[in-house]
């Protein structure tokens, strides 16, 4: 019988998504189960179809566990090429769902490239950063051309539209970008431009719809039959809580009240259900798998290595914090699943084979860590030296 040899990784990392996405199977079941009935579909259909997708996701995660991740370096063109095809392709073919098109059906099967492209712009940049850290201080040569490659694909992500993935590829973008040792005086003017298409962009972006969702995060009860009614039934979710919750299955707010009770509102139903010993497991594991691969990037002796953990851990911490900020009022409700524990398919797929690509890092980063140190272009080492090197201005 052959045996599946683990030496080297990390078990963490192995360990915390997959008890994250088992776990997420079990609450989309507690939180659909009812409104699937009234719908006429079975209790169980969302659980299944996310089965399904975990199935995938475990087969893609053991894939990418054992390819060396340096691998995706050689296929970035192509991988940047399919990016740029599919989001085009969402807009001529997508699928139209509440005034926006994010999805494309292929096979009968809907897809969200969006979450596909979190990913290859991840690969993208730690690739060209990697190999320009030789010249990384030239802002026109080192700096800024990833940026406006970058910037083409969440323009076509804005164009759905979708702003909230739009906004957590940016924040990405920016913790990559941070990390790769540009000069502190090219921080200062990638801040000074972004501010700058921002209030461009303001005039293009802003509709009532939107103004309406900041009216509703900051002042729900203003208008509680409408623009603040989710964030208010998911006060109500949150609030019956307490410390054990209701039990599992017995949430009053997913019979109905709670929209996306097993999507974007899914941490509300685990607050009601599990109480705050069901926060403590959820944002524990999220913390776990986001602190483990930061930990592994600053210990990785290759720049593209460290710069690959720095995009896929920001990735996971980033749309965990987007998410639990919405649920609590602290930020707009912009239709960002929960990492691991939400309904949705391309999310789920797409994370796990990120967590494939993090243990490769971290095994190699592991085997370093057992060597002779060597002097190498690791962005995040010497960290307190920069003031007088890279980040002097």
């Amino acid at each position: 019988m052959m045996k599946i040899k683990l030496n080297g990784y990390d078990f963490l990392l192995i360990v915390a998504p997959i008890l994250l996405a088992g776990f997420g199977i079990v609450m989309i079941y507690s939180a659909s189960m009812v409104t699937t009935v009234i719908s006429g579909l079975e209790s169980t259909y969302y659980m299944k179809k996310q089965l399904v997708w975990f199935t995938l996701g475990l087969i893609a995660f053991s894939i990418c566990l054992v390819i060396p991740y340096r691998f995706y370096q050689k296929i970035v063109i192509p991988l940047v090429g399919v990016a740029f095809l599919a989001l085009i392709s969402v807009l001529l073919f997508g699928v139209t769902e509440n005034n926006a098109t994010r999805s494309i059906l292929i096979g009968g099967i809907s897809m969200q490239p969006s979450e596909f492209v979190k990913l290859v712009i991840i690969i993208y940049l730690a690739s060209v950063y990697s190999k320009k850290q030789g010249y990384i201080a030239d802002f026109k040569k080192g700096v800024f051309p990833p940026i406006v490659l970058s910037m083409a694909m969440v323009g076509l992500i804005v164009l759905q539209p979708d702003i909230g993935t739009s906004a957590i590829i940016l924040a990405i973008i920016l913790f990559i970008i941070l990390s790769s040792g540009i000069r502190f005086k090219h921080i200062i003017l990638l801040g000074t431009f972004a501010v700058g298409i921002i209030l461009i962009a303001i005039p293009f972006l802003v509709t009532e719809k939107r103004i309406a969702r900041i009216t509703g995060a900051y002042n729900p009860f203003a208008d509680p039959d409408a623009s603040g009614y989710h964030l208010i039934q998911s006060y109500l979710a949150i609030s019956g809580g307490g410390i054990t919750g209701e039990g599992l299955g017995q949430s009053i707010q997913k019979l109905g009240y709670l929209w996306g009770a097993h999507t974007d509102f899914i941490m509300s139903i685990i607050v009601e259900e599990l109480g705050v010993f069901g926060v403590i497991i959820t944002i524990g594991l999220l913390l776990l798998i986001t602190l483990r691969g930061l930990y592994f990037a600053k210990k990785c002796q290759d720049s593209f290595g460290t710069l690959l953990a720095v995009g896929i851990s920001s990735m996971v911490g980033i749309q965990a914090t987007v998410n639990l900020g919405a649920i609590n009022g602290i930020l707009p409700i912009t239709g960002v699943t929960l990492p691991f524990v939400s309904y949705g398919g391309s999310s789920l797929l797409v994370l796990m084979t990120s967590m494939g690509i993090l243990n490769n890092v971290a095994r190699h980063a592991k085997l370093e860590m057992n060597k002779p140190k060597v002097i190498e272009t690791n962005p995040l080492h010497d960290f307190k030296h920069r003031s007088g090197t890279r980040w002097s201005s």
